[in-house]
């Protein structure tokens, strides 16, 4: 814990899901935690309360819409009066529902504007957020960023296109800004999950399905859960991962290769 405690994380959204896991395995390691939730503002300070009650960190919630890149200035001042470093970013929070109408379907029934929502809050929020967050990092003499990625830019996920193919768009990204941000001593990857079981998954019209076939795939036969992806990314932000960077690593049960 010695190597992290005292620095600080600022995730995407963190209320749930495989964000809620992503902050709270920094939480444990010491690592004082600024997060963004959507609309739940209860449930984003209870979580906060409850995080720093059991780690001893700084915890903080932030209102945040990533379908308006505008927000992020405004958002890291804001993180600004409460920390005064930043170590780590982690662009996490996505969209689903009325948001990807047009977006989330098959090829033919896709329309632009939920495509652009998509690339928005996909690429749009990690290139408007890791800038904000470099800033802060050089400051430090340096940080880790991880974009959340898919393996449904990999193999083929019925009414995935809008989603796989954003996917794809954001390890490319954050190739780029590896390449750049490597002389402020930043580096950027990328973890790129299987199915995971989440209530973003359960918003699928076919999640049983999707469920019933990623056990079936998976070379240890079962379904991923959030903590999963949440050791990668806290192992990308550590020494330990100091050699990496431009990469994206697939956390998937062996699901792609079988």
């Amino acid at each position: 814990m010695s190597e992290m405690k005292g620095k600080t994380l600022v995730i995407t959204g963190a209320t749930k899901g495989i964000g809620k896991a992503i902050a709270e395995k920094f939480a444990a390691n010491g690592v004082d935690i600024a997060f963004t939730y959507n609309s739940n503002e209860t449930v984003a300070n209870e979580l906060a309360a409850s995080w720093e009650a059991a780690y001893g960190i700084k915890a903080r919630a932030y209102a945040l819409n990533i379908l308006e890149p505008d927000e992020f200035k405004p958002l890291f001042a804001k993180i600004d009066e409460d920390f005064d470093r930043i170590d780590f970013f982690v662009s996490n929070a996505m969209i689903y529902g009325r948001p990807v109408v047009g977006g989330y379907g098959k090829f033919m029934r896709l329309k632009p504007r939920g495509l652009n929502n998509i690339y928005t809050a996909t690429v749009n929020a990690f290139v408007m957020g890791t800038q904000e967050a470099a800033k802060r990092m050089e400051k430090v003499g340096g940080g880790a960023v991880v974009t959340m990625s898919s393996t449904g830019n990999l193999v083929y996920i019925e009414n995935y296109a809008g989603h796989g193919t954003n996917k794809a768009a954001v390890e490319a990204m954050s190739r780029y800004a590896a390449v750049e941000l490597g002389e402020m001593n930043i580096r950027v990857n990328a973890v790129s999950g299987g199915p995971i079981d989440t209530d973003a998954l359960k918003a699928f019209t076919n999640y049983e399905e999707v469920k019933a076939e990623t056990v079936r795939r998976s070379a240890i036969g079962r379904m991923g859960q959030p903590e999963d992806i949440a050791g990668a990314v806290y192992f990308l932000c550590t020494e330990e991962a100091s050699w990496i960077t431009g990469q994206t690593i697939v956390v998937d049960g062996g699901t792609t290769f079988k």
